[in-house]
């Protein structure tokens, strides 16, 4: 497509008409009419012509293109059976490109790797429905796949969520559980303007790079008290954590925070991730769990 590049507003919609295609709600289908964008989105993810590429939700091929130019191999999975028969016209010049129909939360990711990725490691690029970012997110990152970095691009809301910092509202469990398996980098503000159609909110792009070795913590544990902690957010840590979730009483809760140097009125949200893994192994420690 050297000469009708899949980001022009026109040639998208002479395309999408021929086939007879609908945009649909319910798969949050917005693509991307920017070129900058793009093009941005490939560099910033890092790709060379070395990498592998899962890409999420290829749509008509606009990213899958750029990804294509820059890269070994892409592998596009597409949720949506209409969009097949563009893909094959938009990408046929591709080689290096493969499209996978399919359910990414229920698409076997690691035997897709083994056979058509390389073996890994891959980079992860995608333009994620707004409605299942972080089921998504969530599995890429536990799954413990041979993947080196997520470059996703999703509503602004969330990304300012996974890349808060302490002491903010925006700063949550969901923070907690993404900067504790990766790196966090906001890339770039994207506006509603450069999709069709056009979405009522704005997005970001961010890039996740997972860790090689996170920390020594029984995950379950942590991820409870965690979620304790943020679940009752505007009480004191010492009031949060005395629930019947974690089956600890006040006392108990009171000495652990004492030798963990966490003051008792403080709140989850002026926590770091390094205070609640204090918590969770000193709770390990006396046996509790």
């Amino acid at each position: 497509m050297k000469d009708k590049r899949l980001y022009s507003p026109k040639y998208i919609r002479e395309l999408l008409d021929r086939y007879g295609f609908a945009f649909s709600k319910q798969l949050g289908q917005n693509f991307l009419i920017d070129g900058n964008i793009v093009r941005n989105i490939v560099k910033k993810a890092g790709i060379n012509k070395d990498d592998y590429v899962l890409e999420i939700g290829p749509g008509i091929g606009t990213l899958t293109e750029e990804l294509a130019l820059h890269s070994k191999k892409v592998v596009a999975v597409e949720i949506d059976k209409s969009l097949l028969p563009i893909l094959d016209e938009t990408l046929a010049e591709y080689d290096n490109v493969e499209i996978v129909h399919g359910d990414i939360l229920k698409v076997d990711i690691e035997k897709l790797i083994d056979e058509r990725l390389g073996g890994g490691p891959v980079k992860v690029v995608a333009n994620l429905p707004y409605y299942v970012t972080t089921p998504i997110i969530a599995m890429l990152i536990e799954k413990d796949l041979n993947i080196d970095s997520i470059t996703v691009m999703i509503q602004k809301e969330v990304a300012d969520r996974v890349a808060a910092e302490p002491g903010t509202k925006q700063y949550g469990s969901l923070t907690v559980f993404v900067n504790f398996y990766c790196h966090v980098e906001t890339l770039l503000s994207v506006p509603k303007t450069v999709f069709m159609p056009r979405p009522k909110v704005d997005s970001a792009v961010i890039k996740l790079d997972l860790k090689k070795t996170i920390d020594d913590v029984d995950k379950k544990l942590f991820f409870k008290v965690v979620r304790t902690a943020f679940n009752q957010r505007r009480k004191t840590i010492l009031n949060s954590l005395t629930s019947a979730q974690l089956h600890v009483d006040k006392e108990m809760v009171k000495q652990i925070l004492e030798e963990c140097n966490i003051p008792l009125n403080e709140r989850a949200e002026n926590l770091k991730i390094e205070d609640f893994i204090k918590i969770s192994k000193r709770l390990t420690s006396l046996n509790i769990y």
